[in-house]
């Protein structure tokens, strides 16, 4: 059965221009960084972020534990929000990978109280260690953060010379949102992760972009934490396809959102939470005990979603159609009926 998969933007199979471009791709040893699709990738997005230079990594959670690895050493704090996708979704990794401490600051709507932000950041005396990074999240799950409180957090992490790190694995959606070049929100942070595998439809991988001296260091501790890759021009080929072309599209997976939202408002018993409705998700609830097996019912008439955790998130992309989203939809309306 061909299914009907809202679960993640990350379930998009790559285009035809993809696959091609694999079967052509000239490649090298990128350990020994000759590999020049890899290199021309790199290249690419660092230029596109306003950056100096890029490292390609097999992951988002690799690129961001690559950030902390190489902003931070052992002991050393780094302050990011409560629900940051560093400290919820990427395994425990940053004691494991960097032996940071992580100070996971409370924030209303992802939104931080920045006078107790500068109050929590520490310098190093005898009892405590020192605050050596920042991470922000722009989107920050269906929710994209202003402009100016992103400048307002920097100006902050500037003043008590701490670099910022931004997960932007969704950075192309917040602009596109913004209605606003990729670099003004790319300048707000020292160094960005930018994955090609979720809205952009790539295979594999994310670029951490940053100053040549940064990615430099960056390249070194890839190597060390087994992300030393060789013949990847296959993979950076499809890379360059979703900087240069898929970044373009994703206006329409917005428009389908959109087009998903009122279908599901609809049924007045469901909720939608107009915070994250910025991007290409729909988070909702509904007043009813059976959405606990929703997604059971879904599977097994053609559509996969995750299950139940508090609020459902449906996610457009590439892969799914108004007809998809037709369906879908009906099926959750006969199911509350």
């Amino acid at each position: 059965m061909n299914y009907i998969d809202l679960r993640s933007d990350t379930v998009t199979r790559l285009t035809q221009e993809m696959r091609e471009a694999m079967l052509t791709a000239e490649v090298g040893d990128d350990v020994f960084s000759d590999d020049p699709t890899v290199n021309e990738l790199e290249d690419l997005v660092a230029k596109i972020m306003g950056k100096e230079a890029g490292v390609f990594c097999p992951s988002g959670t690799f690129s961001n534990e690559l950030a902390l690895f190489t902003h931070c050493r052992q002991g050393d704090e780094v302050i990011l929000d409560q629900e940051a996708h560093i400290v919820v979704h990427e395994s425990g990794a940053s004691p494991v990978i960097s032996g940071v401490q992580l100070f996971t600051l409370e924030s209303n709507q992802n939104i931080w109280d920045l006078e107790k932000l500068e109050r929590t950041i520490k310098k190093r005396n005898i009892s405590q260690t020192a605050t050596k990074l920042i991470c922000l999240e722009n989107p920050f799950n269906g929710r994209v953060l202003p402009l100016d409180y992103m400048e307002k957090v920097t100006n902050i992490a500037k003043k008590h010379n701490v670099p910022v790190h931004l997960d932007g694995a969704r950075i192309f959606n917040a602009a596109t949102s913004l209605n606003v070049d990729v670099k003004e929100i790319a300048k707000y942070g020292d160094t960005v992760s930018v994955c090609l595998s979720k809205a952009l439809g790539s295979p594999v991988g994310t670029v951490l972009v940053g100053s040549k001296e940064f990615v430099d260091e960056a390249r070194l501790k890839r190597k060390l934490m087994g992300g030393g890759m060789r013949q990847i021009g296959i993979l950076a080929a499809c890379g360059k396809i979703a900087v240069n072309k898929m970044s373009k599209r994703l206006y329409i997976d917005h428009d389908n959102a959109k087009y998903m939202e009122s279908l599901l408002s609809k049924n007045n018993k469901i909720t939608i939470d107009k915070t994250q409705r910025d991007i290409n998700m729909v988070f909702f609830d509904i007043e009813d005990e059976r959405k606990h097996e929703l997604h059971k019912y879904l599977y097994n008439n053609g559509v996969k979603i995750l299950p139940y955790e508090g609020v459902f998130r449906f996610v457009t992309h590439y892969d799914l159609s108004r007809n998809d989203i037709e369906k879908t939809i009906k099926l959750v309306m006969k199911y509350f009926s």
